[in-house]
């Protein structure tokens, strides 16, 4: 059975189909949640990644892969994971930056919490412009209008400060190029 059809069946309450999903699709995840997690958290978030599943698959639309869905329903769980923890301005960029990096191999998706560290730390002082749009829409997961009424500023502003702060990140991630720097 292929994954959209298996989904299908989780969203008729088939549990089967849960443990198929959960046999074929959990390794991949668990690797690329380990550049961020631990492997007790690993563990953590895939019981509720796929608890997420279970309740949500009635959501799910066919028109990308399941391979995505359910990364993104793996990276919302961690994030919610790391926000209860307290921990999400810290490992939260391991996180998106996996999710660059699909296909990766596992060892080589490893980021340091050193790394991390220093990579946030591109953003500006805690409570700059840049880093504090990146924790609203990133950490927090804001809308745009919201991060927006919240920091009295335009959305326009916002949109630029997250597209500033991505690409910041994703240079200290991965070694590329930023033009500018944190305002």
């Amino acid at each position: 059975m292929d994954d959209d059809a298996l989904i299908a069946a989780v969203a008729a309450g088939d549990d089967t189909a849960l443990r198929a999903l959960f046999s074929r699709h959990a390794p991949w995840l668990a690797a690329r949640l380990r550049s961020a997690l631990s492997a007790a958290d690993v563990e953590d978030v895939l019981q509720e990644t796929f608890l997420a599943v279970w309740r949500g698959a009635g959501g799910y639309r066919p028109e990308g892969t399941a391979r995505g869905w359910l990364w993104g329903v793996a990276r919302r769980q961690a994030a919610l994971f790391l926000r209860r923890r307290g921990r999400a301005e810290l490992a939260l960029p391991a996180v998106i930056a996996a999710d660059r990096r699909d296909g990766a191999d596992p060892a080589e998706a490893a980021v340091s919490r050193a790394a991390i560290e220093d990579a946030v730390g591109v953003l500006g002082p805690e409570g700059s412009p840049d880093r504090e749009v990146w924790r609203l829409m990133y950490v927090e997961d804001r809308p745009v209008a919201e991060v927006a009424e919240l920091m009295g500023v335009p959305e326009g502003t916002v949109k630029s400060r997250a597209h500033r702060a991505r690409r910041l990140l994703r240079a200290a991630l991965c070694g590329g190029p930023a033009a500018g720097g944190a305002r």
